[in-house]
């Protein structure tokens, strides 16, 4: 096609200069207009045009010249100059988009989802993809029925402002039912197993206080709620479930009736029902094919979807067109308060379980962590109840298939010492253990992020990019970098991605039988050894009391350590009485062999705010030293009041640090706080002495005196 000089409205050439001389006495004059004569020049990343026909000057340059002037009013362009012909032509191989609009260019640009590779029914068995469409949205028009209504909203796949700017007609796949109603006329948008980059958008364009920061990571804000709310957690009180459950003191099951659960539920249901769009997500739980969980999480937040799209395993195209009815499903209209005076509620918050009917409901709080420990103690009841042993734990594995599992509450380097670059992670929060071996509950990762530095937790750091959500993070204002030691909002801030961030996670998240199990413990009263070797009844009396030390706030200078006692290291999201569990784990150790260690990561020469924190370094050197199998080869001696087995030499750990009371300059003060401290195990282990662990009624009384003396 030809090339139209300026002067003939087909503005400036693109990589070729030029320029005119004026006379003068006139430098504006059109008829003494000349043309410099100009050099091609191939800009770097541009394709230089052919050599066109035309007259040549030295060296190759084309020549432009001014045509002959004609007086008719047809040889002028609107600005009085003469029409120049340039006469250069260029060979243009890139066709025209095939688009005769910007919205149907748009359209172009997002290519469709490709289909599954691979098939799962015989040509004749083939659905079509409408029939394929309208079979999933009335899976989920049915999640979303009221229980006065026979069916489900009428529901509409993708947003509803792309729809309209697209001109695209609404209608649903689902047949219109034959009661008229308002609900019944209205159009629910299905936004169905979104792509991060998809829920970005929404999260951007619709949610307040969502940003995209310096590294990637959608920030965002989780309401007023910034941590979960355990007293407002119910559980339905129910014929199928109620005799297995743990009730009662100690117990963070609070019951509920089926009838005020089904008054929540339909608040709940409406609300996500007036919504223009509802983010769904079918996912899967437990990474062992066998025993996994089919989950539907129906919300109203692009956050949310995100987050559980994280969390949850997601599910290859070939398993999500076979999804079928999942096993349980989450409403979350957490936007929406509960009703303060339904029964059994004490707040605007209520997050309710109903095993009988596989389902949970949240209102009144927009902490996305309640989905997760929602579904925890959703495992935490079917495994055990198939021969499976539900775990709060970090899990690695060395090169030579060597598994170890970590328990550990908040603050006791759980997720730290279960991050080890010489083994492969597993996962760092929730795992089954079963005749298969042990897998990972969850398909990503939720760590904490105050004070987090590249220094400390560089693997955290780096998966904090692209498709991680940052909750109630405090950044800077231009450039988005954030500030993980800011606690204005919260302190606890939290970073939700991917476990395949992490560059030395197990896919598939699976593993071998535990060879180590490590119990851990913050002691801040500074008596506890670094480690000790348990019996199987230790094993059993600590994994059931599931204790660490917390640091009290500072008063005039003193400051005191608070005893905190979680059974089974997660005894807010248990289901059955944790004896249960623990002769699960007794069995599963006899079964394949498995050691288990008490490790303290805590203080050693004093209680807090007089000894010191032991160094991560020796507690690294007393992983190492189990993993490698050392440990097992040092000699013995056991202590006193708690009977714990202490090695005399570890290497990298001096000699000195592995009894507590070297440690301590006052003896009479180790021994008095070491007695408190038995006393503390004393008193809270007896709510447990009425119960036998297992059929093995020689083990619960082994167990029993296997405690503090």
């Amino acid at each position: 096609m030809c090339i139209k000089s300026p002067f003939e409205g087909g503005g400036p050439i693109e990589d070729w200069g030029w320029g005119s001389q004026m006379e003068d006495n006139h430098p504006q004059s059109p008829n003494k207009i000349a043309m410099k004569k100009y050099t091609q020049k191939g800009k770097l990343g541009i394709r230089p045009p052919p050599s066109p026909k035309g007259e040549k000057g030295e060296g190759g340059e084309i020549m432009y010249h001014k045509e002959n002037q004609s007086s008719g009013s047809g040889d002028n362009i609107p600005t009085g100059l003469h029409k120049i012909s340039t006469n250069v032509c260029t060979d243009d191989s890139v066709p025209p988009v095939k688009a005769q609009s910007l919205e149907e260019l748009h359209m172009l640009q997002q290519k469709k989802k490709s289909a599954p590779t691979t098939p799962k029914m015989n040509s004749a068995q083939q659905m079509s993809e409408e029939d394929k469409m309208r079979q999933q949205l009335m899976s989920i028009s049915a999640s979303l029925a009221s229980l006065t209504r026979e069916k489900g909203p009428q529901m509409i796949h993708g947003d509803p402002e792309t729809a309209k700017a697209r001109g695209q007609p609404l209608k649903s796949l689902i047949s219109p039912r034959p009661t008229i109603s308002d609900s019944s006329l209205k159009l629910t948008h299905v936004l169905y197993n979104l792509s991060p980059p998809e829920l970005y958008e929404p999260a951007i364009k619709y949610e307040k206080g969502s940003f995209i920061t310096c590294t990637g990571a959608l920030a965002t804000m989780s309401g007023a709620k910034t941590g979960r709310s355990p007293k407002d957690k119910r559980v339905v009180r129910e014929e199928t479930s109620e005799q297995d459950l743990w009730w009662g003191s100690g117990s963070p099951n609070i019951e509920m009736d089926e009838q005020t659960f089904l008054v929540n539920r339909e608040r709940a249901v409406d609300y996500l029902n007036s919504l223009d769009k509802v983010f769904v997500n079918d996912q899967f739980l437990n990474w062992d094919p066998e025993h996994r969980l089919k989950v539907r999480i129906i919300s109203a937040r692009a956050y949310h979807s995100l987050f559980m799209h994280n969390m949850c395993i997601r599910p290859t195209p070939e398993e999500l067109e076979n999804f079928g009815v999942p096993d349980f499903t989450i409403y979350n209209a957490g936007q929406f308060p509960c009703n303060r005076y339904t029964h059994y509620m004490t707040s605007s918050t209520s997050i309710d379980l109903n095993l009988k009917r596989r389902e949970m409901v949240i209102l009144g709080t927009q902490y996305a962590g309640e989905m997760k420990k929602g579904l925890f103690s959703v495992m935490h009841y079917l495994m055990p109840k198939r021969g499976i042993l539900s775990l709060h734990s970090g899990c690695n594995m060395g090169k030579e298939g060597d598994v170890t599992l970590f328990f550990g509450l908040s603050g006791t380097g759980k997720t730290t010492l279960s991050t080890d670059h010489q083994r492969e992670l597993i996962g760092d929060d929730e795992h089954c253990w079963s005749d298969n071996g042990v897998s990972n509950i969850e398909g990503g990762c939720y760590a904490k992020c105050i004070d987090l530095s590249e220094e400390k937790e560089p693997d955290i750091w780096n998966a904090i990019k692209f498709g991680t959500v940052l909750e109630n993070v405090v950044f800077e204002e231009h450039t988005r970098e954030v500030d993980y030691s800011d606690k204005s909002v919260t302190e606890n801030t939290r970073a939700s991605y991917p476990i395949e961030f992490i560059p030395n996670a197990k896919i598939p998240c699976v593993g071998p039988h535990p060879k180590n199990i490590v119990l851990l413990a913050c002691d801040a009263f500074g008596v506890l050894p670094p480690v000790s070797k348990l019996t199987l009844a230790q094993t059993m009396y600590h994994f059931i009391s599931g204790y660490t030390a917390l640091v009290a706030g500072t008063e005039e200078g003193i400051k005191e350590p608070k005893a905190t006692f979680s059974a089974c290291f997660g005894a807010a999201f248990i289901m059955l009485h944790p004896t249960k569990y623990a002769a699960m784990l007794a069995e599963k150790m006899q079964q394949h062999g498995t050691t288990a260690w008490l490790v303290n990561t805590g203080w050693s020469g004093g209680s807090y705010g007089v000894g010191k924190r032991i160094k991560l370094s020796y507690t690294r050197s007393i992983i190492d030293a189990i993993h490698n199998g050392s440990l097992l080869k040092a000699n013995y001696n056991q202590t006193s009041i708690f009977g714990l087995n202490i090695p005399d030499q570890v290497e990298g750990v001096p000699a000195e640090i592995l009894r507590p009371e070297n440690m301590w300059t006052e003896k009479n003060a180790y021994m008095e706080t070491l007695v408190k401290l038995a006393g503390l195990f004393k008193n809270n282990f007896l709510k447990f002495l009425d119960c036998s662990v297992g059929n093995d009624t020689q083990l619960t009384q082994q167990i029993l005196a296997a405690g503090p003396q």
